[in-house]
């Protein structure tokens, strides 16, 4: 690992042999571009060349932030080594690139105690307050003269990730977070997605940095920026709530059960310690960063060591400055003594010690006036309100818009439209109006108004609907150009309509050419229009009309399902098909009728009234029943064997899949939860069965095994 490109992975060489060939393999790339002179003789051989040449571009490009090829050649050498993994399964390791996520959801964390105790800083907020931390350190030491390393403040969440030995030099084994510093949970498999932190540590890393295993790295997760913007836009037109700031959603991401959700958040990872045996491995802090960097962590650059107060001030001033710049959150300087044998002679004041402080900034917030409010419409048909502002000068940036999330949030602020009031930016990133200015110069304005959420949709006049109990308004026109792209997207997708084909680039530019203003509008589609658009020829417009005909036959819940119903997922939209055998019973059905249905509850009824009752809605489902699909299927009654029963399944059961479990219990009537209440009638349990068991053993809700619960089936 970490060979400069255009060498081999070093002792493969020594250990196998090779013979040069003709070019035989299909990936865009080789081994350090040597693949087409290099033939491995083994299976082996092949997918350890894989494996070596993708961490190194791992490295290159989540640490070094310096890729040398392209997403789509880094994609098909990992579906390379993917394809060899399938066919001889011996040969995966847990610490093959592509084992970075996978396993099954966890029930739980576990407590694990940390080596020695992972601290908190003490905290100074002005020049005067870190000047007297240098003094009295200083004295502390005797009066000598100390160095200072200074590293950005990542406004993160602390975590411990320890490498044991292994064949090919050290492997990540677990990751454990900060907790209460003396105990934290066990997070390995979420933290093993995290693409910036190895997996493993080659030999010659280890060598180059005089580093032996075992040993432990301390640093942040965060994430970025960009991902946590992207990631809060999405949330919001999915009508889910935001979080504050980054860190808040890193900690989420990370103590998520789901592996494959903590990948999605793109999180990063900076090294800041290396400790062998619970102690400072390295003589100073600076030398400990380097050597983390040899050996392949990702290390801040932004760091300084200096014997002067005046360049230690400079280097906090600087960095308050590159704050608004950087692509991550930071929310001031940790200053350290640079000497790690100071350390223990400088001691510790209860949790924090005193060779170390944080320098934080100060919040950044500002006074404006709110000169409107409109409203926008998200691809859910979620309707939000916002501020617009008078510009106004936060954190380095002119601030015009604020979010106000929905009405009862303007209702809490007591906001009318002319207000003065303090805007923050949210985890430095979001602004939004914490609370209404009414005193001195700021006082409300005589003409301020009252706003009030719009009647019909600004975007396409449809109808507006808010739910009981729910702070959200939604359109409900399935038509709304708001929507169209996503509701067109997800009406052609795999589990839906299945038209491939359909992406993004192709509903792109369908709607930029105006071809299509409803899912109907695909039914309708030529190959003359198909082929005026971009990178589509004869046969590939063919292949497309042949899927979109295809589509029509599929059966009557996966048009339902395609219609996107606002809280009817594909489960629900087979019951639906089921109960009521046609799409005409199902838009003629009342709420009470709906309430009959399994799993749908009143505020799924409700929604799927609303849906039905639009005009707008109704004449698209006159277009895609005279387009051919099918609207009619078989009413089916699912058995009464598990009628009225709650199920819990947890660990894994020896004959069956849960959703095979799951899909049985609910054709016999039952109900299947996934967590463990007074309300569950019986856990399943199989192996390795988690915190839901301990649950229902404290509650005492009836246990069963796979073979009981057939049994009750059969009965």
């Amino acid at each position: 690992m970490g060979q400069p490109r255009g060498s081999l992975p070093s002792g493969l060489l020594l250990t196998h042999s090779f013979e040069l060939v003709r070019p035989r393999y299909t990936s865009a790339l080789v081994p350090y571009n040597l693949r087409c002179m290099v033939k491995p003789h083994s299976p082996a051989q092949h997918a350890e060349l894989l494996r070596e040449e993708i961490r190194h571009h791992e490295h290159c490009y989540f640490v070094l932030d310096a890729p040398e090829i392209t997403d789509a050649e880094f994609d098909r050498l990992m579906n390379e080594l993917k394809a060899i993994e399938r066919e001889h399964p011996e040969l995966m390791t847990p610490d093959s690139p592509t084992q970075r996520v996978g396993g099954k959801p966890r029930e739980g964390f576990v407590k694990v105690p940390h080596s020695t105790q992972m601290l908190s800083l003490d905290n100074a907020y002005s020049e005067g307050e870190l000047r007297d931390w240098t003094r009295r350190v200083t004295e502390l030491a005797g009066g000598q003269e100390l160095e200072y390393e200074c590293e950005y403040k990542l406004d993160g969440l602390s975590m411990a990730l320890h490498y044991e030995p292994a064949d090919e030099g050290a492997r990540f084994a677990r990751g454990i977070t900060r907790g209460d510093g003396l105990v934290g949970e066990e997070v390995t498999a979420n933290l093993r997605t995290i693409r910036s932190i190895p997996l493993t540590v080659g030999r010659q890393r280890l060598n180059e940095a005089g580093l032996e295993p075992p040993f432990e790295v301390r640093g942040e997760v965060l994430m970025p920026t960009k991902s946590f913007v992207a990631m809060n836009e999405q949330r919001e037109e999915e009508g889910l709530s935001l979080f504050a700031n980054p860190r808040n959603a890193a900690a989420g991401a990370v103590r998520v059960l789901e592996p494959k959700i903590t990948a999605k958040r793109k999180l990063d990872f900076y090294s800041y310690f290396l400790l062998q045996d619970g102690r400072m491995a390295r003589a100073t802090q600076w030398e400990a960063l380097e050597k983390l960097s040899v050996a392949g962590f990702k290390v801040n650059p932004n760091r300084i060591v200096t014997a002067s107060f005046e360049e230690l001030w400079n280097f906090v001033n600087a960095t308050e400055t590159a704050r608004d710049t950087l692509p991550y959150e930071i929310d001031g300087v940790v200053v350290k003594v640079n000497s790690t044998a100071l350390w223990q002679r400088l001691g510790f004041t209860g949790k924090a010690p005193r060779w170390a402080i944080a320098y934080k900034f100060a919040a950044r917030a500002g006074v404006t006036q709110v000169e409107n409010i409109f409203v926008s419409v998200g691809r859910t048909g979620k309707l939000t309100p916002a501020a617009a502002l008078r510009p106004v000068f936060i954190g380095g940036t002119t601030v015009s818009r604020a979010t106000l999330h929905n009405q009862d949030e303007i209702e809490r602020l007591g906001l009318r439209i002319g207000d003065w009031v303090m805007v923050e930016r949210g985890g430095d990133v979001i602004p939004k109006v914490t609370q209404v200015v009414n005193e001195g110069e700021h006082k409300r304005p005589s003409d301020a108004r009252v706003f009030e959420m719009p009647k019909t949709c600004p975007e396409c006049g449809g109808h507006i609907v808010r739910a009981e109990g729910e702070v959200n308004s939604f359109c409900v026109n399935v038509n709304c150009p708001a929507k169209l792209r996503e509701s067109l997207l997800h009406f052609a997708s795999r589990n839906v309509m299945n038209i491939e084909g359909m992406g993004e680039a192709l509903v792109d530019q369908l709607l930029s050419r105006g071809l299509v203003h409803n899912i109907a509008d695909l039914y309708s589609l030529t190959e003359k229009d198909l082929l005026q658009l971009e990178r589509i020829g004869k046969k590939s417009a063919q292949n497309v009309l042949t899927e979109i005909e295809t589509s029509k036959k599929l059966p009557l819940e996966r048009v339902i399902f395609g219609l996107g119903i606002r809280m009817v997922g594909e489960r629900t939209a087979e019951f639906l098909a089921e109960h009521f055998g046609s799409m005409q019973k199902l838009m003629e059905a009342s709420e009470e009728e709906l309430l009959e249905v399994n799993e749908v509850g009143p505020r799924i009824a409700a929604s799927i009234r609303e849906f039905f009752a639009e005009e707008k809605n109704r004449q698209l489902l006159r277009r895609l029943s005279d387009a051919g699909l099918t609207f009619t299927g078989e009413a089916k009654v699912r058995g009464t064997q598990l009628a009225g029963m709650t199920f819990v399944l947890t660990g894994t059961l020896p004959t069956y899949s849960r959703e095979d479990a799951k899909k049985m219990i609910e054709d016999a009537g039952g109900k299947v939860s996934g967590s463990v209440s007074k309300k569950t009638s019986y856990v399943v349990a199989g192996e390795d069965a988690g915190s839901k068991l301990d649950k229902a053993n404290s509650l005492g809700v009836k246990v069963i095994s796979e073979a009981e619960l057939l049994a009750m089936l059969a009965g």
